[in-house]
């Protein structure tokens, strides 16, 4: 059976599911969309979306600190070099 057959016979379940197994397969779809491989680190390390969001959160805290390095204060160490 073909992606596209499964798609039709799965919209044909769907579309006659209940509350209770639809919110199963949401949980498994967005489970499954959570670990795609969205990206790569800088070490070439594959980063799933679920792992990029916790990066950005903590990068978000990190900015609300105050734990950062601005743009002139880099120019100004680079001088040092």
């Amino acid at each position: 059976m073909g992606a596209l057959e499964l798609r039709d016979n799965l919209l044909q379940y769907i579309n006659q599911a209940d509350e209770r197994l639809l919110k199963v397969v949401k949980a498994v779809m967005e489970s499954y969309w959570e670990d795609e491989i969205i990206a790569h680190t800088i070490d070439g390390k594959p980063l799933t979306k679920k792992a990029y969001k916790e990066e950005l959160d903590e990068a978000v805290a990190e900015i609300k600190k105050g734990d950062f390095t601005t743009q002139e204060d880099l120019e100004k160490e680079s001088e040092n070099w």
